[in-house]
């Protein structure tokens, strides 16, 4: 099978039922169905580790950023990662037996899989922003899901979505941008009128960059993923007042991160592909977000990270 014709609906977190593990916060992950070949993926749901981006059996890949020179950003990176360092403990994830809850009654929720990339976006958001008492977090398990999420939440039946307002809102870029422009907490959308308009060109170009790198998933070669990591670091090279997309930390990180958490470790393992070599600006970003507080409370384990993507492509190439 072409893995490129598979994929290019990208990730979908909305998969068919497969059977229950225990819970996420103790357990290894469930297995995604996808909706069809290659269309969803399943990611840890175990408590966060070390970092997604280091393998500990990547050396080349440590010591590549241990003779890198120090960054220039570095006295930025603290001042640019304020994102409260609140470790909240994370609710198990309602299934099918689960009650709902009671939805509507002004509380605002999000609604988010462990296990998903699109949601990790929005998990990001909220905790950067500090609204961890202000929104709560509703996981749900995508394999065992309760039917009232479909028919009294979101009826799309995906995740991430939001509920405010007495209404329900979803897809991923569109909530990242409503909860920075609707709750308090520093914004991360530039005022800049050059910074906005590149901002935008990126996050429309998310979609691209991840078709892009499952093409290399293909046995014959590296090529387009080449292309997409050379997108990124002359992206990255744009500002010089921070090691971020946009200098500062911004929705365009978070727009990224939960998919090069993916990809990095993954074409280590299986291409043997350092997605830093030879890009300075990338390994930057990346020694940059690992310290980022609310991106660090939705991390996974990079080892189960290789082991889903094997399940999921190397089986069909």
């Amino acid at each position: 099978m072409n893995v490129v014709s598979s994929t290019v609906s990208y990730f979908s977190c909305s998969s068919t039922k497969l059977p229950s593990h225990s819970s996420p916060l103790t357990s290894s992950p469930d297995i995604l169905s996808p909706t069809f070949s290659l269309r969803s993926l399943s990611l840890s749901t175990s408590n966060p580790s070390p970092s997604p981006f280091h393998l500990h059996s990547s050396s080349s890949s440590q010591l590549l950023l241990a003779l890198l020179p120090k960054s220039r950003f570095t006295t930025k990176v603290s001042a640019s990662t304020m994102a409260t360092g609140v470790q909240e403990v994370l609710p198990p994830a309602l299934d099918s037996t689960s009650d709902p809850p009671a939805i509507f009654d002004g509380t605002t929720r999000l609604y988010i899989s462990y296990t998903c990339p699109y949601a990790q976006r929005t998990w990001i958001t909220r905790n950067y922003k500090g609204l961890q008492d202000k929104i709560k977090l509703v996981p749900i398990d995508l394999q065992n899901r309760p039917t009232w999420y479909k028919e009294k939440v979101y009826p799309p039946n995906k995740v991430p979505s939001l509920e405010h307002n007495n209404e329900v809102k979803g897809e991923s870029l569109d909530l990242i941008k409503y909860i920075d422009s609707n709750f308090e907490g520093p914004s991360l959308y530039p005022s800049d009128p050059a910074k906005s308009q590149f901002a935008e060109e990126l996050l429309s170009y998310t979609d691209s960059f991840n078709k892009g790198v499952f093409s290399s998933f293909k046995a014959e070669g590296i090529n387009d993923a080449d292309a997409e990591f050379d997108y990124i670091e002359t992206a990255l090279s744009k500002y010089d007042d921070g090691p971020f997309f946009l200098g500062q930390f911004s929705l365009v990180d978070i727009a990224y991160a939960p998919f090069i958490e993916r990809f990095q470790p993954f074409l280590l393992d299986v291409k043997k592909y350092d997605i830093t070599a030879g890009r300075p600006n990338l390994a930057a970003w990346i020694e940059a977000i690992n310290k980022n507080e609310a991106y660090k409370q939705t991390r996974r384990d990079p080892k189960e990270h290789v082991e889903t993507f094997k399940k999921r492509f190397l089986a069909q190439l």
